[in-house]
């Protein structure tokens, strides 16, 4: 398994999401995941989705993979905090 397979999985099932994945052995990967398929979810829920799209892979394929979920509205906070 690669990163470029997990992204393409992942953005196979949220075709609307932002994806980054790394990770260089092949069985360890961390993935950030912005999508506005988000919004109003919990994180567990999030991260369900995520673990979907993969399906079996993670059973098989995938040792571990680091989340980081966020929404698109998150994501742009995190990028221009606000200033007190």
């Amino acid at each position: 398994m690669n990163p470029d397979t997990i992204k393409s999985l992942i953005q196979q099932r949220l075709p609307d999401a932002l994806v980054e994945v790394l990770g260089e052995d092949g069985t360890h990967f961390e993935a950030l995941i912005v999508s506005p398929a988000f919004i109003g979810l919990s994180l567990i829920k999030q991260h369900q989705m995520v673990y979907d799209a993969l399906g079996e892979r993670m059973r098989e394929e995938i040792h571990a993979l680091s989340l980081r979920t966020l929404t698109p509205e998150q994501a742009q906070q995190l990028r221009h905090p606000a200033v007190h």
